[in-house]
């Protein structure tokens, strides 16, 4: 899979966000869809545990946002009880959409439309580098757990 610094309109404007924030990056596009962790685990050639995924949930009627591994799936009822809330679930396409102005498979972690409540799991502190996604589903780039926390002001949840 070819990597590009050449970013599609959608990925370039979140990576300018991204850098006036202070982030280095590398910014990639790839030609092929690094949609799913172990897909874009696969094209950085690294562990899918250093993807941060970022999901969008509902949260009794609240969506929010989990920056999680991609080494594992969201328990949503250890989620749910971390979070004070009742119960979670997946958020649409639809609500994606709603919630961050992003694609699913492209969520960023930051660019969306309004506040979003953001958790993240502390996994993702034991990697030196993080990828997550760059506002479409083939842009990733490269960041760290506290970088993370500080962009999106998350709160970090330990969910593996």
């Amino acid at each position: 899979m070819k990597a590009s610094a050449h970013l599609h309109p959608s990925a370039q404007v979140v990576a300018d966000t991204l850098i006036a924030a202070g982030v280095t990056g590398p910014f990639l596009e790839f030609d092929a869809s690094t949609k799913t962790a172990a897909d874009a685990a696969q094209a950085l050639d690294c562990d899918v545990g250093a993807i941060a995924s970022c999901l969008v949930f509902v949260l009794d009627d609240e969506p929010i946002v989990i920056l999680k591994s991609g080494a594992f799936r969201v328990d949503l009822a250890l989620f749910s009880s971390l979070a004070g809330g009742r119960e979670a679930r997946r958020a649409t396409p639809d609500e994606v959409r709603a919630a961050t102005g992003q694609p699913i498979g492209g969520v960023s972690p930051v660019n969306w439309p309004g506040a979003l409540r953001v958790f993240i799991d502390s996994s993702l502190a034991d990697y030196e580098q993080v990828w997550s996604a760059c506002g479409t589903p083939n842009a990733v780039f490269a960041t760290t757990f506290d970088e993370l926390v500080i962009l999106t002001n998350a709160t970090p949840v330990t969910l593996s």
